[in-house]
């Protein structure tokens, strides 16, 4: 997904992939000032404790979400993707409790908190459009806590592959193959595991003829062996919930 297409008209598209949107709910989308903004790779956009004024939602780039233990340590808790909002929660909450920073280098259109506000209070569409992509982005924690939880690392690893290979054709990207925009270190700081660790489990999961990669490139090579061997079930992605009808 890339910026030739305006701000307004890429959300529009977003939230109609959500909710059946009339022409005076793309109206009302379009009319909202949004403010372009480039972050250099590692930049945060939002710390934990801050205080947001803006919501940032993503044109290109990828970014995460993360916590800091007290010593320093970090945990990636999800990667956020072109198309999709990065702070939504703060619409209504005041206060962050956790961080987002730039993986990539990274475009977003930003939005003032209030004026998303009234957007999602006066078109009940676009805010149940919002709705439904909190209620994914909670169901995709869920299932990174079992991943973390209850699977081996090398089970932890091929499930975040696949996770990017499902997650990545509806941010426009290319089908069965894409860069990693990670390093190893922050694999496993994502699936909780050493960046040795996760090094061995790709090469494992190359020997066993599921992945090839070249330098950060990784193409599935044998996708059905891969989902069985990642404990994989997109349903938590909520990919096939039909365009919801709004009746208001």
């Amino acid at each position: 997904m890339t910026t030739e297409h305006a701000p307004a008209d890429v959300l529009v598209s977003s939230i109609a992939n959500r909710v059946a949107l009339d022409d005076t709910d793309r109206a009302a989308i379009r009319a909202m000032p949004f403010r372009l903004r480039h972050y250099d790779a590692r930049t945060y956009l939002l710390r934990q404790g801050g205080r947001p004024e803006h919501c940032a939602f993503i044109l290109s780039g990828f970014a995460v979400r993360q916590k800091l233990t007290f010593m320093g340590a970090r945990q990636i808790l999800g990667f956020l993707l072109p198309g999709e909002f990065s702070d939504l929660q703060q619409l209504f909450l005041s206060r962050s409790d956790h961080n987002v920073q730039a993986l990539t280098s990274l475009e977003v259109a930003e939005c003032a908190i209030p004026d998303l506000q009234h957007l999602a209070m006066s078109r009940p569409a676009v805010g149940q459009a919002l709705w439904i992509s909190t209620l994914v982005e909670a169901s995709m924690a869920r299932e990174n806590m079992l991943n973390i939880g209850r699977r081996d690392g090398l089970t932890r690893v091929a499930h975040l592959l696949c996770e990017f290979e499902s997650r990545l054709p509806e941010a426009g990207l290319e089908d069965h193959g894409y860069d990693l925009p990670m390093t190893q270190e922050e694999i496993g700081d994502a699936v909780g595991l050493t960046a040795v660790h996760v090094n061995r489990t790709l090469k494992q999961l190359e020997a066993e003829g599921l992945i090839a990669r070249t330098r950060r490139f990784v193409r599935i090579v044998d996708r059905k062996r891969l989902l069985a061997r990642a404990d994989f079930d997109p349903d938590y992605l909520h990919r096939d919930q039909p365009v919801f009808e709004f009746a208001g």
